[in-house]
């Protein structure tokens, strides 16, 4: 488990459900356990992110409920169709459909705002409420598609963990650049460095299904089983 540098929205998209799907022992049927606790907001989703967002001290209780109610709203919008499962003995891939809100443009041009106008950000307008208002306008959707990989273990099918390419698609951040990650780095507002090393937003740790972050975070392996 690498180390987790929690920011503002950023960790919350990356959130990953950690509990185990009990709903049919098939891969099909696992997939759509996976992503349909996501839609209903199980609690092993909403648990996992209200700890990340406990953990973010860079925001105020207020942004914490807030972005936590953005991130609820997000996720049981979110439609998916499965198109496809492959069995080949004890390993499977289902392919599905995702189709969520896409916030990449928003949040590099969030970013670079916050650039170009650093004064506009200080305790009594922070960046954190900036970016979830124009976060809160996006309408656009983007569909795309996920490669689920499984393997059977004591006869039971697991999904093994998603790649982070894949958890901003669930998140609507594919497409986040990272140009401002590291100007962030150095930057004296509250948000926190990013050391990802492609050019998306990142996703988190074993922590879950956090969901990439919204622009300034790092994190390395998620564990994404269902």
């Amino acid at each position: 488990m690498k180390k987790i540098l929690y920011s503002l929205v950023a960790i919350v998209l990356l959130t990953g459900c950690s509990c185990t799907a009990n709903m049919g022992n098939t891969p099909t049927k696992k997939v759509e356990d996976y992503l349909n606790k996501y839609q209903t907001n199980d609690d092993g989703v909403i648990n996992d992110l209200d700890e990340v967002l406990t953990n973010d001290t860079t925001l105020t209780d207020a942004e914490r409920t807030d972005y936590s109610d953005f991130m609820k709203t997000h996720y049981r919008d979110m439609q998916y169709e499965i198109k496809d499962e492959t069995i080949d003995g004890d390993t499977a891939t289902v392919n599905a459909e995702v189709t969520v809100r896409s916030y990449a443009d928003v949040v590099n041009e969030a970013n670079d705002y916050r650039l170009n106008n650093p004064d506009e950000f200080d305790d009594d307008n922070t960046f954190a409420t900036y970016r979830l208002d124009r976060l809160k306008e996006v309408t656009d959707t983007e569909t795309y598609t996920i490669t689920f990989h499984l393997t059977k273990e004591d006869e039971e099918w697991k999904i093994e963990d998603l790649s982070e390419d894949d958890l901003r698609k669930l998140s609507g951040l594919y497409g986040v650049t990272d140009v401002n990650y590291n100007i962030s780095e150095n930057s004296d507002n509250d948000l926190d460095a990013s050391e990802t090393t492609d050019d998306q937003a990142n996703t988190t740790d074993d922590k879950r299904p956090s969901d990439d972050n919204l622009n300034d975070t790092t994190n390395d392996d998620q564990t994404a089983n269902s």
